[in-house]
């Protein structure tokens, strides 16, 4: 991973109170080195304000909804202000909070690939696991050290970006270091564990069983596609979307190489989901439509019906599987 940009450092330094922004449809990556930021800042002296567009739809992240801004606070912000923008590179991710953000100087911290960011400062490592674990570098590059509600936040987001671990590899020994260096500051991997899996609703458990039972095999079984339709959220409810589970579940089927779970959020706008074992990068077929993400775990919002956007994605598959 890369080190921490000395000009980050310094414009913590010379600036705040600072405006700490994650990005739309936050998941607990975003949240977490928030709030880990958010708090070392207030230990460091400094004013912070947690601001999301949200929704805060997913189970896990729902009751830390309470702390967060839909909007930038309204008084006026001082000379010194500035914008923290953590897990995105873009002003147009972070949804309706741009609409009220002031003109202040921004700082970018980011862990994807796609994307151009434009700022006074741009810090983005693609090697990093999460923005969590960047966030602790900056944490220990500014000579702090995270207390345990911040340690938890930023294991809490490392877990969540790696499947609680089962995406890394032989390469990932730091990230390893870096989890023994939270749980030596109080952060528990079994509540983090029980956080992101345990209290899930026997409708979410339904749901799930519906999205199987309606499962396509694409490419001889290479990839496997799914939905959720508007019916299945009125009926579930938005509490009951469990992604990770699932596609853990269909990743696990022999000869399975891509999954893709496309969400009805309208009558005519999707959201997609993709992920892939190894060969496959959904990053850049994500970023085709103006999605992004990693090379193997990515998302889009697509225009159109289930089976046109369905049709659309599989057409951006047809190259990884005819040599084309």
């Amino acid at each position: 991973m890369r080190s921490v940009p000395p000009e980050l450092l310094d414009f913590i330094d010379r600036h705040g109170p600072f405006y700490v922004i994650g990005h739309k449809e936050p998941d607990g990556d975003c949240v977490g080195s928030q709030l880990a930021l958010a708090s070392f800042l207030k230990r460091s002296g400094k004013t912070a304000y947690l601001c999301s567009a949200g929704p805060f739809s997913r189970n896990e992240i729902m009751p830390y909804e309470s702390r967060f801004f839909v909007e930038a606070p309204p008084e006026k912000p001082s000379e010194r202000a500035a914008a923290i923008v953590l897990d995105c590179s873009s002003l147009q991710r972070i949804g309706v909070v741009a609409e009220t953000l002031p003109k202040v100087p921004i700082a970018f911290i980011d862990h994807h690939a796609a994307g151009s960011a434009v700022g006074d400062v741009v810090f983005i490592d693609d090697t990093a696991p999460s923005v969590t674990l960047m966030v602790l570098l900056l944490i220990e590059a500014m000579g702090g050290k995270p207390n345990k509600e911040e340690a938890e936040y930023l294991l809490f987001g490392l877990g969540t970006d790696t499947g609680f671990f089962r995406h890394l590899d032989d390469t990932s020994s730091e990230a390893f270091e870096a989890v023994s260096r939270l749980v030596s500051a109080g952060a528990s991997p079994k509540r983090v564990y029980n956080l992101m899996y345990g209290g899930k609703s026997l409708f979410s458990r339904k749901l799930m069983g519906e999205i199987l039972t309606r499962t396509e095999p694409h490419f001889d079984g290479a990839v496997l596609v799914s939905f959720v339709t508007l019916m299945d959220q009125q009926r579930y409810g938005l509490a009951s979307r469990d992604s990770d589970t699932l596609y853990q579940l269909l990743m696990s089927i022999s000869g399975c190489e891509a999954a893709m779970i496309i969400r009805q959020e309208g009558e005519s706008d999707c959201t997609v989901g993709l992920r892939a074992r190894d060969r496959i990068d959904v990053g850049s077929i994500a970023a085709t439509f103006g999605g992004g993400g990693h090379r193997l775990a990515a998302g889009l919002s697509l225009r159109g019906g289930l089976e046109e956007v369905k049709d659309k994605l599989l057409g951006a598959f047809e190259p990884w599987f005819n040599g084309g």
